[in-house]
């Protein structure tokens, strides 16, 4: 294919849009295997384009571009702990942030959405930054 027959289909084209985020989102989720979707039943995921200030300041983040996905909530192994006012566990894919590392990086945006999904999924499964990177090595 020529070059400019490649800059013709993105010329006209726009950034993906929180919907076709959640769009990509959906479709990892499904085809994650029924034993780790029967454990996410509960689970809401959201896109947002950024996390809030507070979330920033709490996680001492120099720029928001620094967070792709979040967790928030208890993982499966704490929901018996005695705890009041619980909230649903909840994931959001944050937008922009994957946007500028798929843009610096030669991965697709569909892989990157699913790795930040996942990612958020271990720790819902109650799962450490080091247990999912000790997963991911292994994988590899």
């Amino acid at each position: 294919m020529a070059r400019e027959d490649q800059s013709g289909d993105w010329a006209g084209r726009f950034s993906p849009s929180l919907d076709e985020i959640e769009s990509i989102a959906i479709e990892t989720l499904a085809r994650l295997p029924q034993e780790f979707r029967a454990l996410c039943g509960d689970l809401i995921i959201q896109i947002a384009d950024f996390p809030d200030d507070q979330i920033v300041e709490d996680m001492g983040l120099d720029t928001p571009f620094d967070l792709m996905g979040l967790f928030e909530g208890q993982g499966i192994g704490q929901r018996f702990s005695l705890q009041t006012g619980d909230t649903p566990n909840r994931i959001t894919l944050f937008r922009r942030a994957i946007l500028d590392y798929w843009a610096e990086h030669q991965e697709t945006l569909g892989d990157i959405v699913a790795h930040v999904l996942i990612h958020e999924i271990g720790h819902h499964f109650g799962l450490s930054d080091a247990d999912i990177q000790a997963i991911e090595d292994q994988a590899e």
